[in-house]
């Protein structure tokens, strides 16, 4: 069907922070329900950081589908908007060909564009873009973050300080537009998109995450992390790109350049790591992404079993009636180690 006589569309959402086995998951579920994997993390779009970003492995890409992985150069930042309409046409992509799509990551303002919509920011223009970067190299993010606040309190607020990038975002914005991006923000979102979505939470005990990420980091030593470091160091890149301030990139750049350890960039790395992994949790605690969202409260590991009685669920939200109970997913009875978010 075409256009207005189309159905909605039907969609699962794999989300929550760092390591906590979110391709695992949508792995298993893509093997079970026919799905394509669409990426919905900001790091793991960058063609030149597959073993620091954690992309999943040529023999997992070779299962199943996998979009929207590694499909930008490092020099060209990504965008909520731009991975949005690249993620809805993915989806399209994967319903057209009779695949389910399954939208797996942890940068949960991307995953929020789908489900909520996202706000209508005119564009600021060549001029705001280039200001915003120029100070951005010239005060750094703390001292641009600062000149913001003076001028646009309401969008500094919302900011980190040290985030160089959505502090330029905002810069720009309040320059181009004349209104700071947090009143932009705050008006009317654009529509959903036609798609109905069902969401399964990972929300492992921070120790658990913690001890993982540093068994993770030894691996991607072992795997050539600091082959990838000096490569994508070798393009000389500005170091307030996204991709230059992935986990991994400045700790070992710093290390390269003799100022620190090897031990001193893996402790560094694990620690900035278990600060962001805290801050998703936040995010995604307070933000549910659908309606009776479920919550695992694990890690989840290869070779674990998905509950028989959840894949029923899903699905019966995949492929039943458009007006019936498809609608509400996971109406079945709670097993002991998920709980119901709706």
């Amino acid at each position: 069907m075409q256009g207005a006589d189309r159905a909605p569309g039907r969609a699962l959402l794999v989300a929550g922070p760092t390591c906590s086995g979110k391709s695992a998951l949508a792995l298993l579920l893509a093997n079970h329900l026919g799905g394509t994997i669409i990426n919905a993390d900001s790091m793991q779009i960058y063609r030149e950081l597959r073993v620091l970003t954690a992309r999943p492995t040529a023999a997992d890409e070779a299962r199943v589908p996998h979009l929207l992985y590694g499909v930008r150069p490092a020099s060209e930042a990504g965008s909520v908007a731009w991975w949005r309409a690249a993620a809805l046409a993915a989806m399209a992509v994967s319903r057209d060909g009779g695949r389910v799509p399954i939208l797996c990551g942890g940068t949960g303002m991307y995953l929020a564009s789908l489900t909520t919509g996202l706000a209508a920011v005119p564009d600021p223009g060549a001029a705001a873009r280039a200001e915003a970067r120029a100070l951005l190299a010239e005060l750094g993010a703390p001292g641009l973050h600062a000149r913001l606040a003076a001028h646009d309190p309401a969008s500094a607020s919302r900011l980190r300080p040290s985030d160089g990038q959505r502090v330029a975002r905002a810069w720009e914005v309040w320059r181009g537009t004349g209104r700071g991006l947090a009143a932009w923000q705050a008006e009317r979102r654009t529509a959903p998109p036609d798609w109905t979505f069902a969401a399964i939470l990972l929300d492992p005990p921070r120790p658990a995450l913690r001890a993982a990420i540093a068994e993770r980091f030894a691996a991607m030593l072992r795997e050539g992390a600091l082959e990838e470091v000096r490569a994508v160091r070798a393009l000389g890149l500005s170091p307030a790109l996204p991709s230059m301030r992935a986990h991994g990139v400045p700790e070992l750049s710093a290390y390269l350049d003799g100022a620190i350890t090897l031990d001193d960039a893996a402790s560094r790395v694990v620690a900035a790591t278990g600060r962001y992994i805290k801050r998703q949790a936040t995010w995604f605690r307070h933000h549910p992404l659908a309606a009776g969202q479920r919550t695992i409260g694990a890690r989840w590991k290869e070779g674990a079993q998905f509950p028989e009685n959840h894949m029923a669920d899903l699905r019966s939200f995949l492929y039943g009636p458009v007006d019936g109970p498809a609608m509400c997913p996971y109406a079945s009875a709670q097993h002991p180690g998920m709980r119901d978010d709706g």
